[in-house]
């Protein structure tokens, strides 16, 4: 792993930068189609596999909490496994084949064997009768129930007469599993990165996510850095839940957070504030989708959707924001067969990493500075800092940049308010004082 690092970076140089990778879309790509196939739900071996899957991309640690086990107002479920599933007509042939798609069986479905008429087996059939080509996804975690998903189109092609059925599922005492790399930084203070590992063949509900944090922890591996980054894979709510019942002393820790879902498909970006909706996050990832020119939505915080609820619950608070393209819930593809390899492409997963970058540069980099010459401006062109007129066509922006931050860098103002203030990318403003700095014109003050 360390010959596919990022390289160590000088103090104050850009972390994005370091983090980067020509082919990091393709790479994300790849993994995620390699976990695809797998069948997974909030316990179970489709959860372990998945695991040792990343495991061969970031040295993360598995950790298992055993059936019954109390967590917070929960209970660590059962494992559940599935090895076959049909339903048959009466020549024998599968109208309905788990092994052609896992979306097929109803994710905790109990098990079945029997012969049931059409009428019968249809009450235990789930469809979307608005996208009939589609196969929903659905699930009975808490309620014990069996159950087939498949297209209304096929549905309403089977026959009348008696059908074959069989689901061949373990519904068992084990242990609910999540994994965890931890990324040591300068200091104790953390920035945690969470996504959900239990959605099955789904691939930007959520084989994007599972993909995607894994390479930027394998990057990130390679970076020093001031704050220690926590990546978790977790099944949605009980893995979070879990997660939090387990580690009390270091949430505390936890400064900044995101928690990542759908970061594939090719819609704008949508950002879900914080719970109080004005921590240091949430300006960091506004002024990332504003300043990079990129269509993203804003949008307040609310208590339904993924993990990042249980974050911010009144007991613990964390500044943890939800990061995606499309929000949850509003494509078409969401929590269907539609969600597969085509509806994700290396360039949206490339673009959603490189945001997640600059989020990290900005976290890592954003100080207060005081300006060493504060009466009237400093003489620049002495030093050689104004371009040329008429030379470089950034000039006049960088040395809007140079200004800004002379005037604003009185010990109270950050660089990020800096270029909140200024409308100016914050890597222009970041190397920009460090130019400063180097020229004897700006003094770092403690973070």
């Amino acid at each position: 792993m360390s010959g596919d690092s990022a390289g160590r970076v000088a103090a104050g140089a850009s972390v994005a930068d370091a983090l980067d990778a020509p082919d990091i879309g393709e790479r994300i790509y790849a993994l995620a189609a390699e976990i695809y196939p797998i069948c997974r739900s909030i316990a179970g071996p489709g959860v372990r596999e998945t695991l040792d899957h990343l495991q061969r991309c970031v040295a993360l640690e598995l950790h298992e909490t055993p059936t019954g086990t109390s967590i917070l107002d929960w209970t660590a479920p059962k494992e559940w496994s599935v090895r076959d599933a049909f339903i048959k007509n009466a020549a024998g042939e599968r109208v309905i084949d788990f092994r052609r798609h896992n979306l097929h069986v109803l994710n905790y479905s109990a098990p079945i064997r029997a012969k049931l008429p059409l009428a019968e087996l249809r009450k235990n059939i789930f469809t979307l009768p608005e996208q009939p080509d589609l196969i929903p996804y659905r699930t009975s975690y808490y309620a014990e129930r069996w159950g087939f998903c498949m297209s209304h189109n096929a549905l309403m092609a089977l026959p009348e007469g008696e059908y074959e059925v069989l689901i061949d599922s373990r519904v068992e005492d084990g242990a609910l599993s999540y994994g965890e790399f931890v990324h040591r930084g300068e200091t104790h203070e953390e920035v945690l990165f969470s996504t959900h590992i239990c959605h099955p063949s789904l691939a930007n509900d959520n084989c994007s996510g599972l993909a995607l944090l894994a390479h930027l922890a394998q990057r990130l591996s390679g970076v020093k850095t001031r704050y220690t980054y926590r990546f978790l894979w977790a099944p949605g709510t009980i893995g979070a839940i879990a997660w939090l019942a387990r580690n009390d002393a270091t949430a505390a820790r936890i400064k900044h957070g995101l928690v990542l879902s759908c970061v594939g498909d090719g819609g704008g970006f949508t950002y879900k504030r914080t719970r109080g909706g004005d921590a240091p996050i949430d300006r960091v990832m506004a002024h990332v989708l504003a300043a990079g020119g990129r269509a993203g939505n804003v949008i307040d915080f609310f208590p339904y959707g993924y993990d990042e609820r249980q974050y911010n619950s009144p007991g613990y608070k964390l500044d943890v924001g939800l990061f995606q393209r499309s929000q949850f819930a509003t494509f078409p593809e969401y929590h269907t067969s539609g969600d597969d390899l085509d509806f994700i492409a290396p360039t949206h997963l490339a673009e959603s990493y490189r945001v997640l970058a600059e989020a990290i540069d900005i976290l890592e980099r954003d100080r207060r500075y005081l300006n060493l010459s504060p009466k009237g401006e400093p003489q620049l062109g002495r030093r050689g800092l104004y371009a040329a007129i008429g030379g470089d066509k950034d000039a006049y922006a960088k040395n809007m940049a140079m200004l800004w931050i002379l005037n604003l860098s009185d010990g109270e103002h950050s660089l990020l308010d800096i270029a909140e203030r200024s409308k100016t990318p914050f890597s222009v403003i970041a190397e920009t004082a460090r130019l400063l700095e180097w020229e004897g014109l700006l003094k770092p003050l403690s973070r």
